[in-house]
């Protein structure tokens, strides 16, 4: 049978937020200028790079070719020379020298076995020693520096501050140095915006546009571009993009000079190929850039009835998630983001129901997985409340209110377990269950405070703070009101092993606890009225709290079950709080009328 829905009940046309989507869309549709823009800007930097990396590779193996031309120049320039040496029986001829000096005027000097000859006219004009080029030559450039197939580069200029390369080779068994000028190479190496440089495969500068830092002796192996040179090895004309270490990024070319330890690099700053490209893009950026701020402002105001709403309602499930039902939400916006916080506010309000009907700490415990399904053995501290004389209290309200008897007797057990309460979960204890008006609770289960002793003692500190609740309440009543009579209570305490878990079915479910600890409590509880006592505990209990409080050990028990008698101690106080001290102070202001006490062995038979 189909129901009639009441108008009121139907739901409010909503604004959806698909048409929200499609508007803010159709703002996004302004940044197209900005997208052609950046697609311009990408084509017109990869063709510059291009270009830039094709003339970078382009001057880097000309300057190469040059330079592996005039390093093979000299080299065979003096090979000739000591070969035609040879064949006048190596006879110094000082015409000879000059002449293939004039010729050779870049050479400085060639040194073989013990054999120096110089360029005498060099070192005059440029004011060096002969004996200082004897001194480099045979005592600083060591013979093991020849390789075969390979001849060796060493930089020479900061032992003479000019300019000066010193190879070294294999001619057959014999090592042959030889001292020469780069002037006719460095001059080439700083033309324009791309700068060569040549080094050795260990990072020595040889020639640099920069003549101070091949007189000071730089090594540029710590530069990326060498580091992978050195990397790659022989191999010759590669090209990569580098940083600095001063942060400047590169295009960087190597040629590798064939049958030499040397390799000529050539780079170029990226801020001087992509200058243009970079005014450019500036240009277009400053012309969408009032577009795209209106844009923006429109899109983030609009944004608001969207992401304020969201944040709102993630804000509330993080409480709700946290055990935090009674939340009241007040929907912005006629959306399905207006519809989701009605239906959730619904939700937490029926949330906020059922926590009042089940234990809510240990439903959040359990829906955040903290407590498993199944039981597990805990080191717990177990404890029982009653209300002394209850049925009495009962029928008398009964008597004198009638009909109207069982919402006062509702309302005043909620006032008192309200206050009892309080004091449990204030001190980390668990409320397991209300029988009639006796409480159960427990510590060290669902949470611990670390240890059985400090769970102990917190219950320990709850039940004196149920007793300080209890005084109080009763000073706000009126002696003998037979419509809110005074409440006394007994608590029975006991620690032990004892088994937690959820039990029930899938239907119903609730965490609680047994054991033989659990028993013991329940009749430990019993014995308060018998003994002239509103709290006891048991010895397991006492053994772990005793050096804190104040008790006075009452007659022992015999409980059924137990082969011994039980130890049980009235809770006098905390050791060095305020309030009674001795359990007759103690039944002096709580006005319990002590009779006569058996002090033999008392059977307690009451089973839980």
């Amino acid at each position: 049978m189909q129901k009639l829905i009441k108008k009121h009940d139907k739901p409010k046309k909503i604004f959806p937020i698909g048409a929200k989507l499609v508007i803010i869309i159709s703002v996004f549709s302004i940044l197209s200028l900005g997208t052609l823009t950046f697609i311009v800007t990408v084509i017109s930097t990869a063709d510059v790079r291009l270009q830039a990396e094709y003339n970078n590779f382009t001057i880097n193996r000309q300057a190469g070719f040059l330079t592996e031309e005039s390093f093979k120049s000299v080299q065979s320039s003096v090979l000739f020379y000591l070969n035609m040496m040879e064949q006048v029986l190596f006879e110094r001829d000082r015409n000879i020298e000059r002449d293939f000096f004039n010729h050779n005027d870049n050479i400085v000097a060639i040194a073989y076995s013990s054999v120096l000859i110089s360029n005498e006219s060099f070192l005059l004009s440029s004011n060096i020693n002969e004996q200082t080029i004897r001194n480099y030559m045979f005592s600083n450039v060591p013979s093991s520096a020849a390789r075969r197939d390979t001849a060796t580069f060493i930089n020479a200029s900061p032992s003479f501050r000019h300019l000066l390369i010193c190879s070294v080779f294999l001619r057959g068994n014999e090592t042959v140095k030889v001292l020469f000028s780069p002037d006719s190479l460095s001059d080439s190496f700083g033309t324009g915006p791309n700068t060569s440089f040549l080094v050795t495969n260990t990072g020595e500068l040889l020639l640099h546009p920069d003549n101070e830092l091949v007189l000071e002796g730089a090594n540029f192996s710590s530069l990326p571009i060498v580091a992978f040179m050195q990397q790659e090895g022989g191999s010759s004309g590669m090209q990569i993009s580098f940083i600095d270490e001063s942060g400047i990024q590169y295009f960087g070319a190597f040629y590798s000079l064939n049958g030499t330890d040397t390799a000529l690099i050539t780079t170029i700053p990226y801020s001087v190929v992509f200058e243009a490209v970079r005014r450019t893009t500036l240009q277009n950026i400053f012309l969408t850039i009032a577009v795209l701020f209106l844009a923006i402002l429109f899109i983030w105001f609009f944004s608001k009835t969207i992401s304020n709403p969201a944040r709102t309602l993630a804000a509330a499930a993080l409480q709700v998630e946290g055990g935090k039902f009674d939340i009241e939400l007040h929907p912005k916006s006629n959306d399905e983001l207006g519809q989701l916080t009605i239906s959730f506010s619904k939700m937490t309000r029926a949330l906020n129901v059922f926590g009042r009907f089940t234990n809510k700490d240990i439903a959040v415990k359990a829906m955040l997985g903290t407590i498993k399904p199944g039981g597990l053995q805990k080191h717990a501290t177990i404890f029982f409340s009653d209300i002394r004389n209850f049925t009495d209290k009962a029928e008398s309200l009964t008597n004198v209110l009638g009909d109207k008897a069982s919402s006062r007797i509702v309302s005043w057990l909620n006032e008192y377990f309200t206050q009892m309460i309080h004091c449990v979960e204030n001190t980390n204890g668990v409320v397991d269950k209300f029988i009639g008006d006796a409480i159960m609770a427990h510590w060290g289960t669902a949470s611990t405070a670390g240890s059985p002793q400090a769970d102990a003692f917190n219950c320990i500190k709850a039940a004196l703070m149920m007793r300080n609740a209890l005084i109080k309440l009763n000073e706000s009543r009126k002696k003998d009101d037979p419509e809110n009579p005074e409440i006394h209570i007994g608590c029975g305490i006991n620690t032990g092993l004892v088994t937690a878990g959820q039990l029930g079915s899938e239907q119903r479910m609730e965490y609680t606890v047994v054991g033989d600890p659990v028993n013991l409590a329940s009749r430990t509880e019993s014995m308060n009225k018998i003994m002239g006592t509103d709290i006891l505990i048991t010895e397991n209990t006492w053994e772990l709290v005793k050096d804190n409080i104040i008790t006075e050990e009452m007659p022992k028990v015999s409980v059924k079950g137990k082969k011994k008698p039980v130890r049980l101690f009235a809770l006098i106080n905390i050791k060095g709080a305020s309030g009674p001290k001795t359990l007759a102070e103690l039944r002096k202001l709580l006005g319990i009328d002590l009779n006569d006490i058996n002090k033999a062995v008392i059977n307690a038979d009451k089973k839980y």
